[in-house]
């Protein structure tokens, strides 16, 4: 069984759905979903590894342009 890779954003509020939008427009790059305790713009991607170069060429853009402050990789939460 293989696990995707796991992100979190900080996600310039205004833009939320934008971002959302455009990864959703992808077809099977990425899930991602706001965390339930998070109203601070965190969102966190699950990313399959064959999709990763595609999603950083796209979190970069919205970097450059001011729709996501930052991103990271970490642990996936699901293997806990």
């Amino acid at each position: 069984f293989m696990y995707c890779k796991y992100y979190q954003a900080k996600v310039n509020i205004p833009y939320t759905w934008f971002v959302t939008g455009v990864l959703r427009s992808e077809e099977h790059l990425v899930f991602e979903r706001t965390l339930a305790e998070s109203d601070n713009g965190i969102i966190e991607f699950f990313v399959p590894e064959d999709s990763e170069e595609k999603f950083f060429q796209i979190m970069q853009y919205f970097i450059e342009h001011g729709y996501v402050i930052h991103f990271e990789s970490k642990e996936n939460r699901l293997k806990t």
